[in-house]
């Protein structure tokens, strides 16, 4: 597949945030908008990529999230859902594999051009079978040591998320415990491949763009950066906290597995507690958030959002690419003058 025309991917935001209207904007504009897989029926997967093919003939991407782990101790789960039970209505905690299989295959049948993997890499015959397909396969990683687990499977390129990212953490081990920033991980992956990379985490201007593609980047994956255009289906008391200046914190207390949001009271009293149980947990506390979306309750829910949220513009989707297109290059060649002076 192509690159994008604009060096601009558009983040795979699981739980609704990502819309085939978002994808498509972001692809009109130049970049390359990305469907979410997670936590959806592969029949809502199909039905949403269709509704994409419907907006747009431009390229696409699909994120799926990888088998995580084993199931969680029982008894910790247990333990945690008696902590918060006070809170409302909870579900019961199971261990899934999200359809990750039915995914796959739905996506060499769509033959969608980009499919991107988070919590783990595909294995090497899985890549082969999506290449037979057409689709070229991305691959997010965390660290170096997860960068060469995943080169190993054979893709074509490799999503790198730094610290600041919001929402969930890829990493392959939720229990690991090195955190990288962007920058740091950008150039230490550089050194072992020379397969496109994409940075992802704490970008949300031109000049962060900027910076990475000076880092050796091939593009940025902007997440929170689109999560107040109106094409996103980010919840209203959702935006009003990304707008905010209010602090970030990693947490486990809505998923069982670290994650990066704004911090509120369900964090701030249950964070110390939750235990390393994803899906599990992430099952149990389902009900209580979507409870909390409908009733506008920002204390109860899963207010996922990067550490530079509070420099998010609320845009349309592609008039946010052309400013951020604009700002990146308008950087570099600051960036170029400057270094040119002291020459």
């Amino acid at each position: 597949m192509r690159e994008p025309a604009v060096p601009i991917v558009q983040a795979p935001m699981a739980g609704g945030i990502s819309t085939p209207a978002l994808a498509a904007a972001v692809c009109g504009a130049g970049g390359l908008g990305f469907l979410a897989a997670g936590y959806r029926e592969p029949e809502a997967v199909a039905a949403e990529v269709a509704e994409l093919r419907s907006l747009t003939d431009r390229p696409f991407g699909l994120n799926l999230f990888a088998p995580s782990g084993s199931p969680a101790d029982p008894a910790a789960v247990e333990r945690y859902a008696a902590r918060i039970a006070h809170e409302g209505e909870l579900g019961e905690p199971r261990y899934d594999d999200d359809h990750f299989e039915a995914k796959l295959a739905l996506a060499g049948e769509l033959a969608v051009p980009v499919v991107s993997t988070t919590f783990g890499a595909p294995t090497a015959a899985q890549v082969e079978r999506l290449h037979a397909t057409g689709c070229a396969v991305w691959v997010t990683v965390t660290t170096p040591a997860e960068a060469e687990l995943a080169l190993a499977a054979g893709p074509d390129a490799l999503v790198l998320q730094g610290f600041e990212a919001g929402g969930h953490r890829g990493a392959f081990d939720d229990r690991a415990s090195q955190d990288l920033g962007l920058l740091t991980l950008l150039r230490l992956v550089a050194g072992i491949t020379d397969l496109p990379l994409i940075a992802s985490g704490g970008i949300c201007d031109g000049a962060g763009i900027a910076a990475v593609l000076t880092g050796g980047a091939a593009a940025a994956q902007l997440g929170t950066a689109f999560m107040l255009c109106p094409e996103a289906a980010t919840s209203p008391s959702h935006r009003a906290a990304i707008e905010s200046d209010a602090p970030t914190a990693v947490t486990r207390a809505f998923s069982g597995r670290r994650a990066r949001g704004i911090v509120n009271r369900f964090m701030r009293e249950h964070s110390d507690a939750a235990p390393s149980a994803y899906p599990e947990v992430h099952h149990l506390t389902a009900p209580l958030r979507r409870a909390a979306r409908e009733s506008g309750d920002p204390d109860r829910l899963h207010l996922w959002a990067g550490q530079s949220h509070a420099s998010s513009r609320s845009l349309p989707a592609a008039t946010l690419i052309k400013d951020l297109a604009a700002e990146a290059n308008a950087a570099l060649s600051a960036a170029g003058a400057r270094s040119a002076r002291r020459g």
